[in-house]
């Protein structure tokens, strides 16, 4: 039997900074980063609003590694968050922070991007968690990445958390991504057939001043310009340490399953991404709780269903990867209903944003 290489990870999550006080997302004026990088290095940094931190791990071999990491980054922003009367809390968007009231960072990467995309840039105020996965072959990373298409929306649906934005329920489970839709190079990417097609598309946005980086392609997946890695940008930030490894195995023994296939001179069916947008919208606005479409049987499937095949269509390789505690929280999920069901179950209850902010601040801390 072939034995499966190391899919190594990367997690990077975005940090909300709040005033314990009013629960408003406040700038740290850049000391919590400043401090944080006596510790940490390069694995902190800050984002385009000064309310906003970023951290991402180390080349992990497994999720058990990558989960050591994720806590250890979480407590100590906590931390230094804490020397500055300052809290932190993990969600897609802030409850009820108007962008207009947030400075953007003093960078000149960050000014390039609100010269050149204006207040789609400004009120770009959002949170995410992107995971990378290691594939050291780039022509077989982009023909998993065209497969992995497919799942996007089911790992999406799981992640969902962000049914606020200023202050409205919206209506959606996912909002971030409604921000999202408003810059350019995003959503769900392009068929390539070959490696050589995509390098010649970033290369042609290069020097039609499109971009002046490949990294500026901010697609919901993509084969990295830089690192050996499929990078996965779709999922709404986790309020738990949990919920995030959770998610981060679905996502390595997705391409752990297509790696699979491709030893064996197999794939995975690839889908027209017009029908994939379907499922996408579906869970951006309805989470784990509506229904997707399923393409083989041309039917309206229950998405929870279609998670749980997802689960059994992963499970001859996670144990492989050791992931099988992580991956079994995915009922857990299912029962208990993702961030943003858990955000509006308090807002219902309370009637009052203040409170759930609390709530995603108390969640941060969980099993840390």
């Amino acid at each position: 039997m072939k034995k499966l290489p190391v899919f190594t990870l990367g997690v990077e999550e975005e940090y909300q900074i709040i005033d314990p006080e009013t629960r408003d997302l406040r700038s740290h004026l850049s000391k919590i980063v400043d401090g944080a990088k006596i510790i940490l290095n390069e694995q902190v940094k800050a984002e385009m609003h000064q309310s906003v931190v970023e951290v991402g791990t180390n080349i992990c071999k497994n999720v058990d590694e990558a989960e050591k990491e994720i806590k250890f980054l979480r407590t100590k922003i906590v931390e230094l968050a804490d020397k500055q009367n300052l809290i932190v809390g993990g969600a897609g968007t802030h409850p009820f922070s108007k962008w207009q009231d947030q400075p953007i960072t003093d960078d000149p990467r960050y000014h390039t991007i609100v010269n050149e995309l204006q207040d789609a840039a400004r009120s770009n105020l959002i949170f995410g968690m992107h995971c990378h996965v290691g594939i050291e072959n780039r022509e077989i990373g982009l023909q998993l990445m065209n497969q992995a298409c497919y799942f996007l929306p089911h790992i999406f649906a799981l992640s969902t958390n962000s049914p606020f934005w200023e202050g409205r329920q919206t209506g959606y489970k996912s909002f971030r991504t409604k921000v999202f839709d408003k810059f350019p190079r995003t959503g769900l990417p392009e068929y390539f057939d070959s490696v050589a097609s995509y390098d010649n598309f970033l290369e042609t946005l290069v020097k039609t001043n499109c971009i002046d980086n490949p990294k500026k392609i901010w697609w919901d997946l993509r084969l990295h310009p830089f690192y050996d890695t499929i990078e996965f940008r779709i999922c709404d930030m986790s309020l738990t340490v949990e919920e995030t490894m959770c998610i981060v195995s679905v996502i390595q023994a997705v391409v752990a399953k297509l790696y699979k296939l491709n030893l064996h001179n197999m794939s995975f069916n690839i889908y027209r991404l017009a029908l994939i947008k379907e499922n996408k919208f579906r869970a951006a606005r309805y989470g784990i709780e509506g229904h997707m479409i399923d393409f083989g049987l041309q039917k309206e499937v229950e998405t929870r269903m279609l998670i749980l095949e997802l689960l059994e269509f992963v499970d001859d390789v996670v144990d492989e990867l050791g992931s099988r505690d992580h991956i079994n929280y995915v009922h857990e999920i299912l029962k208990n209903g993702t961030g943003a069901a858990k955000q509006l179950a308090v807002f219902e209850k309370t009637n009052d944003l203040t409170k759930v902010v609390d709530f995603i601040t108390g969640e941060f801390t969980k099993g840390l």
